[in-house]
Formats: structure tokens, C-alpha cells, sequence
């Protein structure tokens, strides 16, 4: 299962997609600007959310 976690705090969570039951991947999601933002995707149904945030930042994957 993907974990992310806090570099500052040392919290991390699991996460999985409720619907699939898959782990989820870490990804980037490209904007309209040129900017990326992290992102968690299901690799079955491809569903997104934004990565897990801890004090402030983006939690890393550490897969």
C-alpha cells in the first residue's frame, strides 16, 4: 500500500481507494499554468485526490 510521510513530524498514512480497494499511486497532475501539483491516483479506476498534506506541506511517497 502507498505510505506517505511527514519529513517534519514523522506521520504517515496509508491510502487506499474506497471504491477499488487499490493502493493508491503517487502522481502529478499538470495545470493550465505550467505548474504540478502532487496528486494520489487509483491505477484501477484512475479516480484523483490531492496527495496528504502534515504541517503544512506535501507528504512524500515513500514507494
Amino acid at each position: 500500500m502507498a505510505t506517505y510521510a511527514c519529513n517534519q513530524c514523522g506521520m504517515s498514512v496509508n491510502a487506499s481507494c474506497a471504491k477499488c480497494d487499490m493502493p493508491l499511486a503517487n502522481g502529478h497532475l499538470s495545470l493550465d499554468d505550467g505548474s504540478e501539483v502532487q496528486i494520489s491516483q487509483c491505477p484501477s479506476c484512475e479516480g484523483k485526490i490531492k496527495s496528504p498534506q502534515c504541517c503544512g506541506a506535501d507528504m512524500n511517497c515513500e514507494i
